[in-house]
Protein backbone atom coordinates (compact mmCIF):
# COMPACT_ATOMS: atom_id res chain seq x y z
CA UNK A 1 0.00 0.00 0.00
CA UNK A 2 1.66 3.39 -1.21
CA UNK A 3 1.10 6.45 0.75
CA UNK A 4 -1.12 8.08 -1.55
CA UNK A 5 -3.35 7.00 -4.54
CA UNK A 6 -2.43 7.51 -7.94
CA UNK A 7 -5.25 9.99 -8.56
CA UNK A 8 -4.16 11.93 -6.07
CA UNK A 9 -0.62 11.98 -6.80
CA UNK A 10 -1.41 13.16 -10.00
CA UNK A 11 -3.72 15.90 -9.12
CA UNK A 12 -0.89 17.38 -7.22
CA UNK A 13 1.58 16.90 -10.18
CA UNK A 14 0.05 18.22 -12.76
CA UNK A 15 0.16 21.72 -10.85
CA UNK A 16 3.80 21.79 -10.94
CA UNK A 17 4.21 20.35 -14.23
CA UNK A 18 4.79 22.55 -17.69
CA UNK A 19 3.29 22.06 -20.39
CA UNK A 20 4.32 19.56 -23.67
CA UNK A 21 5.30 21.05 -26.65
CA UNK A 22 5.83 17.66 -28.69
CA UNK A 23 2.50 17.02 -28.77
CA UNK A 24 2.29 13.44 -28.23
CA UNK A 25 -0.35 12.94 -25.60
CA UNK A 26 -1.72 9.80 -24.20
CA UNK A 27 -5.00 8.96 -21.59
CA UNK A 28 -4.11 6.94 -18.92
CA UNK A 29 -6.63 4.69 -17.82
CA UNK A 30 -6.23 4.57 -13.43
CA UNK A 31 -7.30 1.13 -12.96
CA UNK A 32 -8.21 0.24 -9.38
CA UNK A 33 -5.32 -1.82 -8.55
CA UNK A 34 -2.93 0.70 -9.96
CA UNK A 35 -4.54 3.79 -7.61
CA UNK A 36 -4.53 1.71 -4.53
CA UNK A 37 -2.30 -0.95 -4.22
CA UNK A 38 0.31 -0.63 -7.11
CA UNK A 39 0.70 3.41 -7.29
CA UNK A 40 4.43 3.66 -7.52
CA UNK A 41 4.01 1.63 -10.59
CA UNK A 42 1.74 4.20 -12.28
CA UNK A 43 3.95 7.02 -10.81
CA UNK A 44 6.74 5.76 -12.50
CA UNK A 45 4.52 5.20 -15.68
CA UNK A 46 3.57 8.79 -15.46
CA UNK A 47 7.45 9.75 -15.47
CA UNK A 48 8.65 7.62 -17.96
CA UNK A 49 5.65 8.34 -20.21
CA UNK A 50 6.86 12.12 -20.01
CA UNK A 51 10.71 11.70 -20.16
CA UNK A 52 9.63 9.90 -23.54
CA UNK A 53 7.80 13.29 -24.81
CA UNK A 54 4.08 12.65 -23.96
CA UNK A 55 1.79 14.53 -22.23
CA UNK A 56 -0.43 12.29 -19.95
CA UNK A 57 -4.04 12.85 -18.68
CA UNK A 58 -5.85 10.85 -16.25
CA UNK A 59 -9.23 11.19 -17.79
CA UNK A 60 -12.33 11.33 -15.57
CA UNK A 61 -14.11 7.42 -15.09
CA UNK A 62 -14.55 4.50 -12.44
CA UNK A 63 -13.04 1.56 -11.37
CA UNK A 64 -12.93 -1.28 -14.98
CA UNK A 65 -15.58 -3.21 -13.97
CA UNK A 66 -12.96 -6.54 -13.24
CA UNK A 67 -13.72 -7.41 -10.45
CA UNK A 68 -17.63 -7.70 -10.73
CA UNK A 69 -16.75 -9.57 -13.98
CA UNK A 70 -14.66 -11.84 -11.92
CA UNK A 71 -17.01 -13.03 -9.96
CA UNK A 72 -20.14 -13.03 -12.56
CA UNK A 73 -21.88 -10.08 -11.75
CA UNK A 74 -22.67 -8.83 -15.05
CA UNK A 75 -25.15 -6.06 -14.26
CA UNK A 76 -22.73 -3.91 -12.52
CA UNK A 77 -20.09 -4.71 -14.94
CA UNK A 78 -22.54 -3.04 -17.79
CA UNK A 79 -23.29 -0.68 -15.89
CA UNK A 80 -19.44 0.63 -15.43
CA UNK A 81 -18.80 -0.83 -18.94
CA UNK A 82 -21.58 1.91 -20.69
CA UNK A 83 -20.46 4.80 -18.04
CA UNK A 84 -17.09 4.42 -19.52
CA UNK A 85 -17.96 4.25 -23.26
CA UNK A 86 -19.89 7.63 -23.03
CA UNK A 87 -17.07 9.28 -21.32
CA UNK A 88 -14.16 8.26 -22.93
CA UNK A 89 -15.36 7.57 -26.52
CA UNK A 90 -15.16 11.80 -26.94
CA UNK A 91 -11.46 12.16 -26.03
CA UNK A 92 -10.06 8.83 -27.34
CA UNK A 93 -8.53 8.69 -30.53
CA UNK A 94 -6.02 7.41 -32.88
CA UNK A 95 -4.14 10.35 -32.17
CA UNK A 96 -5.22 10.47 -28.28
CA UNK A 97 -5.09 6.52 -27.31
CA UNK A 98 -6.18 5.47 -23.87
CA UNK A 99 -3.37 3.21 -21.90
CA UNK A 100 -3.61 0.99 -19.03
CA UNK A 101 -1.37 -0.30 -16.78
CA UNK A 102 -3.39 -3.73 -15.49
CA UNK A 103 -4.16 -5.88 -18.33
CA UNK A 104 -6.92 -7.33 -16.65
CA UNK A 105 -8.50 -4.44 -16.24
CA UNK A 106 -7.02 -2.19 -19.66
CA UNK A 107 -8.53 -5.43 -21.62
CA UNK A 108 -12.23 -5.38 -20.82
CA UNK A 109 -12.26 -2.51 -23.49
CA UNK A 110 -11.09 -4.44 -26.28
CA UNK A 111 -13.53 -7.94 -24.76
CA UNK A 112 -16.04 -7.93 -22.42
CA UNK A 113 -17.42 -4.28 -23.06
CA UNK A 114 -18.02 -4.55 -26.75
CA UNK A 115 -20.04 -7.65 -25.48
CA UNK A 116 -21.59 -5.76 -22.95
CA UNK A 117 -22.17 -2.87 -25.18
CA UNK A 118 -26.33 -1.98 -25.90
CA UNK A 119 -27.11 -1.71 -29.52
CA UNK A 120 -27.24 2.38 -29.21
CA UNK A 121 -23.82 2.47 -28.10
CA UNK A 122 -22.54 -0.30 -29.91
CA UNK A 123 -20.55 1.06 -32.49
CA UNK A 124 -19.19 3.53 -30.06
CA UNK A 125 -17.46 0.38 -28.38
CA UNK A 126 -15.76 -1.17 -31.00
CA UNK A 127 -14.54 2.50 -32.06
CA UNK A 128 -12.68 3.27 -28.74
CA UNK A 129 -11.75 -0.37 -28.33
CA UNK A 130 -9.43 0.29 -31.21
CA UNK A 131 -7.76 3.25 -29.66
CA UNK A 132 -6.75 1.20 -26.33
CA UNK A 133 -3.89 -0.28 -25.66
CA UNK A 134 -2.07 -2.26 -22.42
CA UNK A 135 0.96 0.14 -21.91
CA UNK A 136 4.08 -2.47 -23.14
CA UNK A 137 1.85 -3.01 -26.49
CA UNK A 138 1.76 0.90 -27.01
CA UNK A 139 5.15 1.64 -26.27
CA UNK A 140 6.55 -1.29 -28.10
CA UNK A 141 4.27 0.35 -31.15
CA UNK A 142 6.22 3.91 -30.79
CA UNK A 143 8.93 2.36 -29.91
CA UNK A 144 9.63 0.47 -33.46
CA UNK A 145 8.15 3.88 -34.97
CA UNK A 146 11.22 5.77 -33.82
CA UNK A 147 9.30 8.03 -31.45
CA UNK A 148 10.85 6.88 -28.38
CA UNK A 149 14.60 7.81 -28.41
CA UNK A 150 17.15 5.00 -27.36
CA UNK A 151 19.57 7.57 -25.90
CA UNK A 152 16.95 7.80 -23.01
CA UNK A 153 18.54 4.64 -21.92
CA UNK A 154 21.88 3.97 -19.44
CA UNK A 155 23.50 0.89 -21.16
CA UNK A 156 24.19 -1.46 -18.38
CA UNK A 157 23.80 -5.48 -18.85
CA UNK A 158 20.40 -6.18 -17.26
CA UNK A 159 18.83 -9.87 -17.37
CA UNK A 160 15.29 -9.78 -17.52
CA UNK A 161 13.28 -12.88 -17.10
CA UNK A 162 9.55 -12.44 -18.33
CA UNK A 163 6.26 -13.75 -16.71
CA UNK A 164 3.18 -13.38 -19.35
CA UNK A 165 0.17 -12.15 -18.20
CA UNK A 166 -2.93 -14.60 -18.89
CA UNK A 167 -5.44 -11.55 -20.02
CA UNK A 168 -2.59 -10.42 -22.13
CA UNK A 169 -1.81 -13.66 -23.79
CA UNK A 170 -5.10 -14.00 -25.04
CA UNK A 171 -6.10 -10.42 -25.77
CA UNK A 172 -3.13 -8.59 -26.42
CA UNK A 173 0.66 -10.05 -27.28
CA UNK A 174 3.34 -11.18 -24.98
CA UNK A 175 5.66 -9.98 -27.92
CA UNK A 176 4.94 -6.48 -26.90
CA UNK A 177 7.15 -6.63 -23.54
CA UNK A 178 9.58 -8.80 -24.53
CA UNK A 179 9.93 -5.84 -27.52
CA UNK A 180 9.56 -2.99 -25.02
CA UNK A 181 11.57 -4.13 -22.58
CA UNK A 182 14.60 -5.52 -25.35
CA UNK A 183 14.50 -1.89 -26.08
CA UNK A 184 16.87 -1.13 -23.31
CA UNK A 185 20.62 -0.94 -24.41
CA UNK A 186 22.41 -4.56 -23.56
CA UNK A 187 19.30 -5.83 -22.15
CA UNK A 188 18.60 -9.59 -22.56
CA UNK A 189 15.27 -10.60 -22.78
CA UNK A 190 14.08 -14.07 -22.00
CA UNK A 191 10.27 -15.65 -21.60
CA UNK A 192 9.36 -18.07 -19.26
CA UNK A 193 7.36 -20.87 -20.92
CA UNK A 194 4.97 -21.01 -18.20
CA UNK A 195 1.09 -20.86 -18.41
CA UNK A 196 -0.84 -19.23 -15.33
CA UNK A 197 1.09 -18.41 -12.19
CA UNK A 198 -1.68 -19.86 -10.61
CA UNK A 199 -2.99 -17.14 -8.68
CA UNK A 200 -6.07 -16.31 -11.37
CA UNK A 201 -6.99 -12.98 -10.51
CA UNK A 202 -8.62 -13.60 -6.69
CA UNK A 203 -8.66 -17.30 -7.50
CA UNK A 204 -5.20 -18.04 -5.48
CA UNK A 205 -6.34 -15.70 -2.48
CA UNK A 206 -9.50 -18.28 -1.29
CA UNK A 207 -8.07 -20.49 0.96
CA UNK A 208 -9.64 -23.63 -0.36
CA UNK A 209 -7.83 -22.77 -3.92
CA UNK A 210 -4.61 -21.70 -2.06
CA UNK A 211 -2.76 -25.49 -3.06
CA UNK A 212 -3.99 -25.81 -6.27
CA UNK A 213 -2.48 -22.13 -6.94
CA UNK A 214 0.64 -23.19 -5.73
CA UNK A 215 0.66 -26.08 -7.92
CA UNK A 216 0.29 -24.60 -10.57
CA UNK A 217 2.82 -22.24 -10.13
CA UNK A 218 5.33 -25.01 -9.13
CA UNK A 219 4.57 -26.44 -12.70
CA UNK A 220 7.27 -24.13 -14.64
CA UNK A 221 7.43 -20.79 -12.80
CA UNK A 222 8.53 -20.74 -9.11
CA UNK A 223 11.67 -23.65 -10.63
CA UNK A 224 12.36 -21.09 -13.29
CA UNK A 225 12.82 -18.25 -10.78
CA UNK A 226 14.69 -19.98 -8.14
CA UNK A 227 17.45 -21.64 -11.08
CA UNK A 228 17.59 -18.00 -12.11
CA UNK A 229 20.94 -15.70 -11.11
CA UNK A 230 20.68 -13.71 -8.43
CA UNK A 231 21.21 -10.53 -10.17
CA UNK A 232 18.10 -11.62 -12.76
CA UNK A 233 15.05 -9.02 -13.20
CA UNK A 234 12.08 -10.35 -12.88
CA UNK A 235 9.12 -8.80 -15.02
CA UNK A 236 5.21 -9.40 -14.68
CA UNK A 237 2.84 -7.52 -15.98
CA UNK A 238 -0.13 -8.68 -13.87
CA UNK A 239 -0.41 -7.62 -10.10
CA UNK A 240 -1.80 -11.23 -8.79
CA UNK A 241 1.44 -12.29 -10.64
CA UNK A 242 3.64 -10.27 -8.90
CA UNK A 243 1.94 -11.57 -5.19
CA UNK A 244 2.24 -15.25 -6.67
CA UNK A 245 5.63 -14.68 -7.29
CA UNK A 246 6.66 -13.20 -3.80
CA UNK A 247 4.24 -15.69 -1.91
CA UNK A 248 6.25 -18.47 -3.49
CA UNK A 249 9.66 -17.67 -4.23
CA UNK A 250 9.89 -14.88 -2.03
CA UNK A 251 11.30 -12.92 -4.99
CA UNK A 252 10.49 -9.21 -5.74
CA UNK A 253 9.16 -8.79 -9.40
CA UNK A 254 8.22 -5.54 -11.48
CA UNK A 255 5.89 -4.36 -13.83
CA UNK A 256 7.81 -3.84 -17.18
CA UNK A 257 7.41 0.35 -17.51
CA UNK A 258 8.88 0.02 -13.82
CA UNK A 259 11.89 -1.53 -15.28
CA UNK A 260 11.96 0.92 -18.36
CA UNK A 261 11.93 4.03 -15.77
CA UNK A 262 14.72 2.74 -13.50
CA UNK A 263 16.68 2.23 -16.63
CA UNK A 264 16.54 6.08 -17.40
CA UNK A 265 19.75 7.79 -17.52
Amino acid sequence: MYKTTLKKWYSNHIKHKTANSTGKKVYLFCDEFTNYNDTEIGIKAILFLEKSGYEVVIPEHMESGRTWLSKGLIREAKKISRQHIELLSPVISEKTPLVGIEPSAILTFRDEYIDLADDDIFDKAKALAKNVFYIDEFLAAEMAAGKIDKALFKDDVKNILVQGHCHQKALSNINATLKALSFIPNSKVTLIPSGCCGMAGSFGYEKEHYDLSMQIGELVLMPALLKAPEDTIVAAPGTSCRHQIKDGVAKKSFHPVEILHDALK
